[in-house]
């Protein structure tokens, strides 16, 4: 591998991956891609995760790609896709990069565009999939007693005055209530 030229950046489906790196960890900054698969797209070119990304060659590079970009022709097998049985097309797919984000947000959309239960569930920011929501998953202000507060005077201070002052009138309507 030495007598390759060295790479400080390799650019793999659109992701800039140090060339320091290796093969395996680099393959995982690819969103979509994750440890596992990136171990079985080796496994199946050949090629040894221990070496560094800068060193592979441009056709190592586009080998890589060609499997990441559609893992069926490969001869992945469905279980291993990100995307099985989609929605609008019915095939099995590996989805990459900000497609996946693309797709998330068309799929909740539909969902709440549908008036499904799920759909009802992300419009308010509930949990989806069935986890408990009796103690956990709270987020926002905080509910209960209320630290701190203005606290009552002390008797016989400034704030007797105006208390005083109600007593006469309260006197007055006293006797009128009593000759109802």
């Amino acid at each position: 591998m030495g007598s390759q030229e060295y790479k400080h950046i390799v650019r793999i489906v659109g992701s800039d991956i140090p060339g320091e790196k290796k093969i395996l960890i680099g393959l995982t900054q690819v969103r979509g891609v994750g440890y596992n698969f990136a171990t079985a797209v080796l496994d199946s070119l050949g090629i040894s995760p221990d070496a560094n990304i800068g060193y592979l060659s441009d056709a190592q590079v586009a080998s890589i790609e060609k499997v990441l970009r559609d893992p069926g022709a490969a001869g992945f097998p469905a279980w291993f896709l990100n995307r099985r049985k989609d929605v609008a097309t019915g095939k099995d797919m590996h989805l990459l990069t900000s497609d996946i984000e693309f797709t998330v947000r068309n799929d909740v959309e539909r969902e709440r565009a549908s008036g499904s239960w799920r759909g009802f569930r992300h419009m308010f920011g509930l949990k989806v999939r069935g986890q408990r929501t009796r103690t956990t998953g709270r987020k926002g202000g905080a509910v209960g007693v209320a630290k701190g507060g203005k606290v009552m005077p002390a008797k016989g201070g400034p704030a007797q005055a105006p208390a005083a002052d109600a007593a006469p009138a309260a006197e007055a309507a006293a006797p009128a209530a009593a000759e109802k």
